[in-house]
């Protein structure tokens, strides 16, 4: 039976609402290649109807009923998790957990939004007993968040979440290639009772719909996870206003394993750094540093690891690799593959489409070795899985070559001596650090890079901080002239 997605309007001011241009985009499944269903393809003229709703719904209630979506998520699992599958490729299994966490982040900022005002008025320690002063934290306003194909949903929920939480007004623009759950989102909104315009949602290319964002004089904030590139450009858009932008771009995280650890164990984990949800995430442990006395045993270990994962459609059970989720990316990892082998490299497994699937954007996990810190497969980021291998003999050897990138998203260290692992995890240019392990992400613990990996922190506290403006309240509170300018003559 084929399937088919739920045509969705746009999301604006509490209603479906049609693009006023009545463009769409075709939805293609990446298991099949087929087309599936569409989405709008918003353009300037809905992004003003969605920023002026925001607008307005700043002044009124800002309406906390979003707290409740959790539980209306928790009863469409299930619906949700396969549409999000067809929509990018991602394996059930991964979805359903993504969604679990969906649930989580919201429930977590409802907590945080109901012990934001008992923060209210902070004291600020002041050096002179005539005046008092205290700290206001107010939401930023209007907020533009534009997220990724790769998490569709639990992406642009670590945006929403907080943003609703600190009291701002929203409009969401997913990714082209997979807004299907996000529209989803907007079906839950009305049904927990959300005000108009407090969370618009507009789908559409980003050179249009996101563009216009970016640019939109009335829109207060911008926070963007996505390409470098991009990151780029919409720093230079939010520049002519002195507009606010927080993002989480690229990575070519590197993975460091040095002579004293359990193989076995270490080698699942830095399957599961690199490959998990396909191989897509902007943080994947995709630069492998290992120990020269273990590099041949160890990689020979990842080539059986890497060769029994299941992979499949994504509706499969037992899954645990999935489609690229288009046809273009599909062919800019095969290309990089290419590249590799062009230039030197030896692809030790993978590097093609699995003989057993004729459809869809598979490629086969991927292992390159023999490969030099000037290659391309080892400075740029490929958002497939493919993993690059490279050996070391000392600490320091090890550390340089961690930090030898453009990147500073994830790292991780393995080793059973602690001590090293605490040297090494200050000395590594990461804005996350994972120890004995990769790839583990907490709502309660802040998330986002340094160098061309952005700046700004989502999750945790961090991540409400985001949305908040801090505003100094100061009261002169003696009784006695100021006495700065001698008084004038009453005379």
């Amino acid at each position: 039976m084929a399937i088919t997605v739920t045509t969705r309007q746009l999301f604006i001011d509490g209603e479906w609402k049609a693009p006023i241009l009545n463009k769409r985009i075709p939805i293609i499944n990446p298991s099949t290649e087929n087309i599936i269903g569409d989405i709008p393809a918003a353009t300037k003229e809905d992004v003003d109807l969605a920023v002026d709703a925001a607008k307005r719904a700043l002044s009124r209630n800002k309406g906390r009923d979003w707290s409740t979506a959790s539980g209306s998520i928790t009863e469409k699992k299930n619906e949700i998790g396969k549409l999000e599958s067809i929509d990018c490729g991602k394996p059930l299994e991964e979805a359903l957990a993504d969604l679990d966490d969906v649930i989580a982040c919201f429930e977590y900022y409802a907590g945080l939004a109901e012990g934001l005002d008992a923060k209210q008025k902070a004291p600020v320690s002041l050096p002179m007993d005539t005046f008092k002063s205290h700290v206001l934290k107010e939401p930023i306003g209007v907020v533009a968040l534009i997220t990724p194909w790769n998490y569709p949903l639990l992406m642009a929920t670590w945006k929403v979440a907080p943003a609703l939480a600190a009291g701002c007004a929203a409009i969401l623009k997913p990714s082209e290639l997979a807004s299907v759950t996000c529209l989803e989102l907007g079906e839950i909104c009305r049904e927990v009772g959300l005000p108009p315009g407090v969370l618009n949602i507009v789908t559409g290319l980003g050179h249009e719909a996101g563009a216009s964002l970016a640019s939109h004089p009335d829109v207060d904030k911008i926070a963007f996870t996505g390409s470098s590139a991009t990151g780029s450009r919409i720093m230079t858009s939010a520049a002519q206003l002195i507009k606010p932008v927080s993002l989480e771009l690229g990575g070519k995280s590197p993975i460091v394993v040095f002579e004293d650890v359990d193989l076995d164990k270490v080698a699942e984990w830095t399957i599961f750094g690199c490959f998990f949800t396909n191989g897509q995430i902007c943080s994947a442990t995709s630069r492998l540093i290992v120990h020269e006395s273990i590099a041949k045993e160890f990689v020979n270990k990842l080539v059986k690891w890497a060769e029994n994962i299941k992979i499949s459609d994504p509706l499969e059970e037992g899954c645990r690799l999935g489609p690229i989720v288009s046809e273009a990316q599909y062919k800019k990892v095969l290309n990089f593959i290419a590249t590799a082998k062009s230039e030197g490299a030896t692809i030790l497994t993978g590097g093609r489409r699995p003989e057993h699937l004729q459809k869809g954007y598979f490629v086969e996990p991927t292992i390159v070795t023999d490969v030099t810190t000037s290659m391309q497969i080892w400075r740029e980021e490929v958002f497939g899985p493919v993993l690059s291998v490279k050996t070391f003999s000392t600490e320091e050897e090890a550390i340089d070559l961690a930090n030898d990138t453009h990147y500073g998203l994830g790292s991780a260290v393995m080793s059973n001596d602690l001590e090293r692992c605490e040297r090494v995890s200050k000395a590594l240019q990461a804005g996350i650090v994972w120890i004995n392990c990769a790839q583990p992400s907490f709502i309660q613990a802040p998330w986002g890079g340094i160098k061309r990996s952005g700046f700004g922190r989502e999750l945790g506290e961090w991540g409400l901080d985001n949305y908040l403006s801090v505003k100094q309240v100061t009261t002169y509170i003696s009784g006695e002239q100021w006495g700065w300018y001698q008084t004038p003559s009453k005379l």
